[in-house]
């Protein structure tokens, strides 16, 4: 193996990890909370608008 491909190896090794580190802290600021609050509370909500309640089978 050439020291070439070594190289570039470590190069593509260090921008995954520094778009890793990004994305990361990206989704952690508090500017992201509030939606991800609420995104958090979907599967909870019973109310989906697609379905209709008189259509709804019998569990």
């Amino acid at each position: 193996m050439s020291p070439f491909w070594g190289h570039l190896a470590g190069v593509m090794i260090v921008l995954m990890m520094v778009s890793f580190i990004g994305i990361w802290i990206w989704a952690w600021r508090k500017y992201h909370k509030p939606v991800f609050d609420r995104m958090a509370q979907l599967p909870m909500q019973d109310d989906d608008p697609t379905v209709d309640p008189t259509q709804e089978k019998a569990r």
